[in-house]
């Protein structure tokens, strides 16, 4: 079973699944309230814990100026759209270029050949 696990995380899946908990952790830390509520407290901490093993495991086989750059790019991006999107923070302009240009920039990285 355990063999099986591994063959199905690849440094993608890795980089993907790390991406998606980091996401979760911090909407999670959002309605911790500062880490004053025990649930989404555990949940955050436990989620960024995850995410940074996940994350580790696809540096075995990816670059860590490629992986670190997605792994953050696209998980600053994720929040700021679901904060704007989802938890009511306010849209503006500037915001949404400069996720944008996050986005830009990940895939810019990507393009060169870094990986």
């Amino acid at each position: 079973m355990l063999g099986r696990m591994k063959a199905l995380l690849t440094p993608g899946v890795s980089l993907a699944l790390a991406i998606a908990v980091e996401i979760l952790a911090t909407i999670a830390l959002k309605y911790s309230e500062g880490l004053s509520r025990l649930v989404p407290s555990v949940l955050s901490l436990t989620g960024y814990a995850l995410s940074l093993l996940l994350l580790a495991r696809a540096l075995l086989a990816i670059p860590v100026s490629t992986a670190y750059a997605v792994w953050s790019g696209a998980g600053t991006a994720a929040v700021a759209a679901i904060g704007m999107t989802l938890l009511g923070e306010p849209v503006s302009a500037m915001k949404i270029v400069a996720i944008g240009l996050v986005v830009a920039g990940v895939v810019m990285l990507n393009l060169s050949g870094a990986h």
